[in-house]
């Protein structure tokens, strides 16, 4: 029997914020355990949340970023449950009444996977295992969280995958979140389902937590529906629980059985007001957005040709995609520009944009080589030095003079008879051999194009010198 699978995604990411969802302690990351909390964050008695309105902010803008239409009306409600990192015994988040619904994330071949919800909630404190035993640092209690629920409309591991990509990327370059999932600035929970291909029912789900990085996503579910697959093959049932994912085996181990939403005891926030939002505040925070990854690509693809592939790298970042931009408005050539990116893109970080542009207009105007316009990205890097100036004092701009280039073409037909003999012979293809023997004598400065010709011109006359 063949069988497909079906998954919906949870994705929690902690907001762009300098203060808690309720508080105004710290949310940035990091710090001594336990140095980023107050009353309010500890669940003290007595103690009043007070909503972040850039918490909300980032909230809306994360709705509009994937399309999702924003509630002009949404609430708080107390998700009850105990855990030794939830310091009040309930989670303040959004349930019956979300920030948004109804978006969509492109993953390709006209396929668009549709959002369910994005809700805002506050995140736990962090469980620290180590010898001496469980430990627990409450300095994440309280930062802001947008959860963004797909819907089950991701038929595999590949689409989600990319679905996780493009959602990042616009989350990312919108400002909402830094999206470091290795720091656990996002991370994604991953609902899973096996039924017979056809069946109209969907299977029983299983839900594996917290993971944090996309390939992960991509091993868990690869493993996760093989897992189902086998039991379902062996007369067995899939049980509804929570796994987690084991990276170093690379399989999904069991957790706890998997609770169900009146087990939470959902019940209002008593001690916050709904939040309301104007279309004015709406569209203000859509007007304040910055432009989209999307929409720089085909930017640079139109005005300077920036093939989509390097475009699509040189967005990896708002600070990459950055600096590109400042480099290639103020040089001749951005695609030489993009290409000194690519080619050495940690150099090319260290590098002030006016440094970049510089090197990208030395290698276009031929001042430089290509791959001295490489070099130069690291020898400048760091360095508050015009490029040219290094260029010069590392003895590296061509080699311009007809008796240098005649005597360094002499001396690479000497050094290499057998090619200079297939030549002769016919065999032009060993011109290009000859013409890098004669580029590594000169380190990489004289001009290839008139060296070739040099070449030529001495094979030719060479000939016309032999005895007949």
């Amino acid at each position: 029997m063949e069988y497909e699978m079906t998954i919906g995604l949870e994705v929690h990411v902690e907001l762009l914020t300098d203060t808690k969802m309720f508080c105004a302690c710290a949310a940035s990351p990091g710090g001594a355990p336990n140095t980023h909390v107050c009353p309010i964050c500890l669940g003290m008695p007595g103690t009043m949340p007070r909503l972040s309105r850039r918490a909300v902010e980032r909230g809306v803008a994360a709705c509009l970023v994937t399309g999702c239409a924003v509630a002009p009306r949404s609430a708080f409600d107390r998700k009850n449950y105990f855990y030794p990192d939830l310091p009040k015994g309930y989670q303040i988040t959004q349930y019956r009444h979300p920030l948004g619904r109804g978006g969509a994330i492109p993953v390709g071949d006209g396929r668009a996977i549709g959002i369910e919800r994005i809700h805002l909630e506050e995140d736990a404190g962090k469980l620290l295992h180590d010898g001496r035993g469980t430990r627990i640092d409450f300095n994440r209690a309280g930062v802001p969280l947008a959860e963004i629920v797909s819907r089950p409309e991701i038929r595999s591991a590949e689409e989600a995958k990319t679905y996780l990509s493009v959602l990042r990327e616009r989350l990312l370059f919108g400002g909402v979140s830094l999206c470091r999932m290795n720091e656990g600035s996002m991370r994604c929970d991953v609902n899973l389902s096996v039924r017979p291909r056809g069946a109209s029912a969907l299977g029983v789900r299983t839900e594996i937590k917290n993971l944090n990085s996309i390939a992960f996503v991509g091993r868990a579910i690869e493993y996760e529906f093989a897992r189902q697959v086998r039991l379902l093959e062996a007369g067995g049932a899939v049980e509804p629980e929570t796994r987690r994912f084991d990276e170093a085996s690379g399989e999904t181990v069991r957790m706890r059985g998997k609770e169900s939403a009146a087990e939470y005891r959902y019940l209002p926030e008593p001690d916050l007001l709904p939040l309301s939002l104007t279309e004015t505040e709406i569209e203000a925070i859509r007007a304040a957005l910055p432009e989209t990854a999307e929409a720089r690509r085909a930017r640079w693809e139109a005005a300077w040709a920036i093939p989509p592939e390097a475009a699509r790298t040189l967005t990896a970042s708002p600070e990459t995609a950055d600096r590109f931009e400042a480099a290639a408005a103020a040089s001749r050539a951005p695609r030489q520009a993009a290409n000194l990116m690519l080619s050495a893109p940690a150099e090319a970080a260290a590098l002030t944009p006016a440094q970049l542009s510089r090197i990208a207009d030395l290698v276009d105007d031929r001042t430089v080589s290509a791959a001295a316009g490489r070099r130069l990205l690291t020898l400048c890097a760091g360095r508050a030095a015009d490029p040219l100036d290094v260029a010069r004092a590392e003895n590296m701009l061509p080699i311009e003079d007809e008796a240098s280039l005649r005597a360094l073409a002499a001396s690479a037909a000497a050094a290499n008879p057998a090619l200079t003999a297939q030549i002769r012979a016919g065999r032009t293809k060993a011109m290009r051999a000859l013409l890098g023997a004669l580029m590594r004598e000169s380190g990489g400065r004289a001009d290839a194009r008139r060296a070739e010709a040099i070449l030529w011109e001495i094979l030719q006359n060479s000939d016309k010198e032999q005895p007949t």
